[in-house]
Formats: structure tokens, sequence, C-alpha cells
């Protein structure tokens, strides 16, 4: 009967332990929560916190104000030369005579329409605004590096 009894306390200091671990434990991990501020300002919080360390924004570029057209060299440097000092999207190159040979068979006004209007994959006036004066110049220069 001895064992009986002893076992019967040891099943309650048991149960008594375990309720008073849980009346500790338990108000310190329940949810404290209330209102839906509380929530949404834990949530900016956390935003704060992850925010990236740096930012950047794509924006077009606003050309410099030119005063009167700008000479053949110059748009040739600024506009034309990308494609056609490196050969880019099949575009002749500069200095290739034997390429420029047909095109300046042509003729020079057949060469400033082309630029004008574009041609394969060069856009009309290789994608920039440039007035008549200055296609006309950068194909003055064009025919006299090429020939």
């Amino acid at each position: 009967m001895a064992e009986q009894h002893s076992s019967k306390s040891i099943m309650w200091a048991t149960i008594i332990v375990t309720a008073i671990l849980i009346a500790i434990i338990y108000p310190l991990t329940a949810y404290k929560g209330g209102s839906t501020a509380n929530i949404s300002s834990a949530a900016d919080e956390a935003d704060i916190r992850i925010q990236p360390v740096a930012r950047f924004e794509l924006a077009k570029a606003e050309a410099p104000a030119v005063s009167g057209p700008r000479d053949g060299a110059t748009v040739y440097n600024a506009v034309c030369g990308a494609c056609h000092n490196t050969g880019a999207a099949g575009a002749p190159k500069i200095d290739d005579k034997g390429a420029w040979a047909s095109r300046l068979a042509s003729g020079k006004d057949a060469l400033i329409k082309s630029v004008a209007n574009g041609k394969g994959a060069m856009p009309a006036k290789g994608g920039a605004a440039l007035s008549d004066d200055e296609i006309k110049g950068v194909v003055e220069y064009v025919i006299s590096k090429v020939k």
C-alpha cells in the first residue's frame, strides 16, 4: 500500500509542478495583440528594417541645348559612330572602303535619303533628332572619310 501512496504523491506533485510552469510560461508567450494599429505599425517597422541599401531610377537624359546645327564630325561621333565604328547591327565600318563603294556609287542624295528615312537596322536619322543640315553634314563627313 505504501507503493500506491508514493506513486499518487508523485503524480500529484507532477501535476502541480506542470500547472505552476504553465501559469508562469503562458503569460510570457501569449499574444498580447489588440488593435490592428499595432499590427500595421509592426509591419511598417519590418518594412523599414528590410529596406534595400540603395535605390536607383532610370530616367531619360535630357539632351544639352545646342545653338545652331552641329558639324558632321560632331554628329557622327555623337550619333553614328556607335554603330559605324564597330560594325554593330551590320553597319558598314567607317574605315571599310569596300563596304562603302556601292553606297557611294548611288550618290550623295541617296545617302542623305537613307540617313533621313533609315535603312536596315538603322532608324531614321540614326535615332536622333537631327536637322536636314546636320544630316547633310554627316553624310559629307562620311564621304570624306571613305573616299
